[in-house]
């Protein structure tokens, strides 16, 4: 996996960022900015040149040039999906949500 270039924006919330990693096999400027907030193009840019780099390196196609694959996304992000998922399962035990 390839290093980061960039600080990586924090999600706006757990529910959000699992809600786009299932629902979505890429992810555009829209979704990307429903998981960190709204952002600058240039932003947006370079978390989705950060993705098509890695994508590149794995020899993956993505469906839109605009778009980036939703789990090589999440992990160049450093976005933790079982953690997530685990947190999202701690607050309904405990009723936080």
């Amino acid at each position: 996996m390839m290093e980061k270039r960039m600080n990586i924006p924090q999600t706006t919330s757990i529910e959000n960022a699992l809600h786009i990693y299932y629902r979505h096999a890429e992810l555009g400027n829209k979704e990307i900015t429903i998981l960190f907030g709204q952002r600058s193009p240039n932003t947006l840019s370079k978390l989705k040149k950060i993705a098509k780099d890695e994508m590149r390196e794995r020899e993956m196609m993505s469906f839109g040039s605009n778009t980036v694959n939703t789990v090589v996304a999440f992990e160049v992000w450093g976005i933790d999906v079982k953690d997530l998922e685990h947190r999202m399962k701690k607050i309904k035990q405990l009723k936080l949500a």
